[in-house]
């Protein structure tokens, strides 16, 4: 996404455990955060969680995402993204909220020019 020139957002299931955010900015038990190189500083992802420091408010606070709390990613400026289906192993696409819920039976890839 960033490199497209997107600013990519992560949201996040707030009562897993092992979720470290400011509990201040959690709104019906999820947080979104923008995990863009200039919003979120020593950003690391990994297989098991995603961490980085970051500013709430113009608070530093150090955040810590287990892998397992992500519910999706997606761009801000275009709300495309992906919606991880924490039941099956695939994923979903999402091409903005009226759609976000339609499975994807198998990949396609499609020559652009």
């Amino acid at each position: 996404m960033a490199d497209n020139g997107h600013t990519p957002h992560i949201v996040v299931d707030a009562s897993v455990d092992g979720v470290s955010v400011p509990p201040e900015h959690i709104k019906d038990g999820k947080i979104i955060l923008n995990i863009s190189e200039s919003a979120a500083h020593n950003l690391k992802l990994a297989n098991d969680a995603v961490s980085f420091r970051a500013r709430f408010g113009g608070v530093p606070f150090d955040v810590w995402v287990p892998s397992g709390s992500i519910l999706g990613i997606y761009a801000r400026e275009t709300g495309q993204g992906m919606i991880f289906s924490h039941d099956s192993v695939g994923t979903e696409t999402v091409q903005g909220a009226e759609d976000a819920e339609t499975p994807r039976s198998r990949p396609h890839l499609r020559v652009v020019k």
